[in-house]
Order: C-alpha cells, then structure tokens, then sequence
C-alpha cells in the first residue's frame, strides 16, 4: 500500500531567509557554470540558485524529499529572496548532473579558513593544524550501480572527510564509491602545514612519507605487531602515564631490518593504555606513530584521542542534517549535496562561533520554519558567543 501523499510545502512554512541572504554572494561565482551547455538561452535553474535551494533544504524540516523542493519553488517567497523561478523536478534533477561539485570546494575551504578555534591553550598550540582524516559510508540504493560495493546487493557512497580539529568544522572532503583506497584518497588531497591524524586503517609507510613529503606531519595507528628499530627508549613522566600512556621511545626506522627506511627519517612511538579490555582478557594498548619527536607523550595520546571528533561530525552531518536521504542518484549529484552540507555546518560554525550542536540545529530549523523568531535566534547565537571557548 502506497503512503498517503504529503500535503504541499506551505509559504508560511519557510520564514528564515536573513541568513541564506548573509552569505549568498558566495555563490555568486557559481552563475557561469554549464553555461556552455545552454545554447538555446533559455536555462532558468543556474547553479548559484541550486546551491541556495539545498541550503533551504537542509535548514527547513518540511522540506523531505526533491519533491518537497521543487514544492518550495512555486512559493512566491523562495523565488523573491532567492531568485529562482517555478522550477521542474526533471530541471533538479539535471542540475545534479551538469553542476560541477568541484567548484564548491574552493568556497568549503574559504569558509573553514574564516572559522575561529574552538579549543584554545598551550595544547591547541602544540597541536596546531590538527586535521583528522576519516570515511564514512552513506547506503545508496540498487539502481546507483556507480556505488556498487562488495556484492551486488551492497551500494554505497563513501565521504573522504578532512575536519580541523581545533576549530572544530570541517576543512575538504572527497566523495567516491565505496570501493575505493582511504590511504589513496587522503594521499591526494594531502596539503601543508597540517598535523594528519588517522586510524589504523591508514597505516602505510609510504603514505607517511607522502605527508612529509607535502609539508606536513602525522599521527596515526600501527598495528601492534608493528616492527621497528629502538633508537631510544624515553621515560614516561607523571603528565604522560595519566593520559594512560605505558612507553614512550624514539625508532630510527620503521620495518624490519630487510625492508627498505620508506618514512626516511626517525619517528617517535607511544603505547596509550584506553582503560578498556579485550574479549581475551588482556588490556587494550594503542600503539601511535608520529614524526613529531618534540611533542610531549601525554599530547600525543590527546591529539589521537581527538580524531573521534570527526566521529561524531558523520554522526551530525547523517543523522541531523540528513545527508543519509540522497536527493540525486548520480555521484555528480550525491556530491554536491554532500558538499553543500558541509557548507551548510559551516555556517553554523561561523554564525554561532561554536561547534554545531543539535540544540542550535532545532533552533535554525524552528526559525526558518517560521516557530522562532529572529529576536529568539540571534538571543541564543549571542549566548553561544559569550561562552568562553572550550580549553583542551
């Protein structure tokens, strides 16, 4: 039996245009793309306004599904604020194809430069560029072959996500199949003057070189049969076994004796103790590789504990901002919704100065649904301002 068919998007539904207009000159760079496609002049969906449709998308409840969107686009007062005349599900849909998501990531990076730190101290200095690196899967569905992931009932589209640790939003991301390298998609999007933290999936010698290579340094997992060459074995101090850390030693080289030096210079290893234990019985030790050699054990184990951060950032961006409902079928179109989603946390992140939380999140969705008012929007945004900045 069908589902009972959802009553339209009503005009009075969709009330909070102050903030899309704030920050709509961004995409105003967007205008001229797949121009070149529309030799008749007649195009009337471009790109910047399909940027701004999915913003109102992820900030209004009622709006569910592409239907719902291009509901919203009869309303007098979506095609007044955003510019935008009746527009087609099929004229949505092509949009998917034709934009190009890779225009967005200039805009994702510009946004994430302008957020301010979200963690401040001695630590957050000593940790200076920390950017956690991770993929996340979002469920496709059976027609998406593109997404196809090991068997034939299994697709899904995975997100390559960098977030800056210290300001707490997040700074790149990639979108491809599932089946696809992590080691190699960070590998390409590697840039300077950042401190790379990652899992243990991420454990390749020669992606730690590659990260050296680009001007920038790593924290990541090994696995703990790892070998390596002792060079020097350091004492653990009061501040280090309080974060749980059991040894702390230099190793001039990675591997064993018959395999080549790839990192190419001494790395520092630490074994931090999480305080949960294993099915067998015995304690569980993480083992943590970084070429910092300066830093200080006990930061070491906090920069790692920090990587659960973009943990808990998939965790917003499917579950709160519902990226896990795909508007588009294409990996054109499942792009650009995820990277407009991140533009849309991010300017979260700039309006409130703070961390998205869904309690803000509610608040946005009650104001541009027309249940809050500016007055009790921006009262909430000044109180987030006032609080001091989380201290590591």
């Amino acid at each position: 039996m069908a589902p009972p068919a959802k009553e339209p998007v009503a005009e009075h539904q969709l009330q909070g245009f102050r903030y899309l207009d704030h920050f709509g000159h961004l995409f105003g760079c967007l205008r001229p793309c797949a121009a070149d496609r529309d030799k008749a002049g007649n195009r009337e969906l471009f790109f910047d306004q399909y940027a701004c449709l999915l913003l109102l998308y992820f900030f209004t409840p009622a709006l569910t599904s592409l239907r719902g969107l291009q509901q919203a686009t009869a309303l007098a007062k979506v095609q007044q604020r955003l510019g935008v005349a009746r527009t087609s599900r099929g004229a949505l849909s092509e949009a998917a194809q034709v934009f190009d998501p890779a225009l967005l990531r200039p805009l994702l990076a510009d946004l994430a430069e302008r957020a301010v730190p979200v963690v401040s101290g001695h630590e957050a200095e000593a940790l200076r560029g920390l950017t956690a690196v991770d993929g996340s899967l979002l469920p496709a569905l059976p027609k998406m072959a593109w997404a196809l992931w090991m068997d034939d009932s299994h697709r899904a589209a995975k997100v390559h996500l960098h977030f800056d640790v210290l300001k707490g939003v997040p700074a790149d991301a990639t979108v491809t199949a599932a089946a696809c390298s992590e080691p190699e998609q960070l590998r390409a999007a590697v840039q300077p003057g950042r401190l790379y933290v990652v899992d243990r999936g991420y454990a390749s010698y020669q992606l730690f070189r590659d990260i050296l290579d680009a001007g920038s340094s790593f924290l990541g997992r090994l696995k703990e049969d790892a070998a390596f060459a002792v060079s020097e074995e350091r004492p653990v101090s009061p501040a280090a076994a309080a974060a749980g850390v059991v040894r702390d030693l230099v190793a001039s080289k990675l591997g064993t004796a018959h395999h080549p030096d790839v990192v190419g210079r001494p790395v520092r290893l630490v074994w931090v103790a999480t305080g949960k234990v294993r099915p067998d019985g015995t304690a569980e030790v993480l083992l943590l590789v970084t070429d910092r050699l300066a830093l200080a054990a006990e930061l070491v184990a906090l920069g790692y504990k920090y990587r659960w951060w973009v943990e808990l950032f998939f965790r917003w961006l499917k579950c709160i901002l519902g990226c896990r409902h795909l508007l588009s079928t294409s990996a054109n179109g499942v792009t650009l919704q995820v990277y407009l989603a991140l533009i849309a946390s991010l300017l979260v992140s700039l309006w409130t100065g703070h961390r998205p939380t869904k309690r803000t999140y509610e608040l946005l969705c009650f104001y541009f649904s027309g249940w809050a008012s500016a007055e009790e929007l921006q009262a909430h945004i000044d109180q987030l301002r006032q609080q001091i900045p989380n201290s590591s």
